[in-house]
């Protein structure tokens, strides 16, 4: 059984301008103290078509973590417009909160990103350069897509077949939901569906649903 549950992520200051920091309130479960770190990361998907324009915009290391109910909010700063192609720019993309321990990715939630123009006019004849700062961004905060591997925390518990899901809290709702799980590292994972996701993760997987 994995050892952190990831219980509740919040998405903050949503819809927000493009050049806005992203925000997440992230909760999470401990069920015995953990000696090292874990690492969180928040990764912006530039293109659909390469894992070259993806941007790790902020990663910070959260530890020792002891046994319990833990919560933080996470910001870093958006994504250096200058590595995004022209051509993905507007549109819907992809944002992506993942942890790791001791360097094993356990859990992914990804939520879908629509950039648009504010102005009606801009969204009808949008400029051959783009124009930044009246770009907004709308993160789909309602269906986030939730995958959870399997990792050695450092017994026996890496090596389970089954991987239980977690309960989570709907940031809208206050209902608690299920979220499906990926037991392997085939990692479509999180976002299935569309183009852009498949690209990220690979072969198609079981998408999950949200938290």
């Amino acid at each position: 059984m994995a050892k952190v549950q990831v219980t509740n992520v919040v998405v903050l200051d949503n819809p927000s301008p493009f050049l806005n920091p992203f925000q997440f309130e992230i909760t999470f479960e401990c069920i015995e103290n953990l000696p090292e770190d874990l690492e969180w990361k928040i990764i912006y998907v530039g293109s659909a078509e390469s894992e070259e324009y993806d941007q790790v915009l902020d990663s910070v290391l959260v530890g020792p973590v002891p046994e319990g109910k833990h919560m933080f909010v996470f910001q870093a700063d958006p994504p250096n417009p200058n590595l995004i192609p022209l051509a993905d720019v507007v549109g819907v993309t992809v944002v992506l909160i993942t942890c790791s321990y001791r360097g094993a990715e356990f859990v992914r939630v990804g939520y879908y990103v629509n950039n648009e123009y504010s102005d009606p006019e801009l969204r009808e004849n949008p400029p051959s350069q783009p124009e930044f700062d009246k770009l907004a961004r709308n993160i789909l905060a309602s269906d986030p897509r939730v995958t959870r591997f399997k990792v050695d925390w450092g017994d026996e518990s890496g090596n389970e077949e089954n991987v239980q899901p977690a309960v989570s809290m709907d940031a809208n709702s206050n209902q608690p939901m299920a979220m499906e799980t990926s037991s392997n590292h085939t990692a479509d994972d999180a976002m299935a569906g569309i183009d852009a996701m498949k690209r990220v993760h690979g072969p198609a997987a079981t998408p999950a649903t949200g938290l």
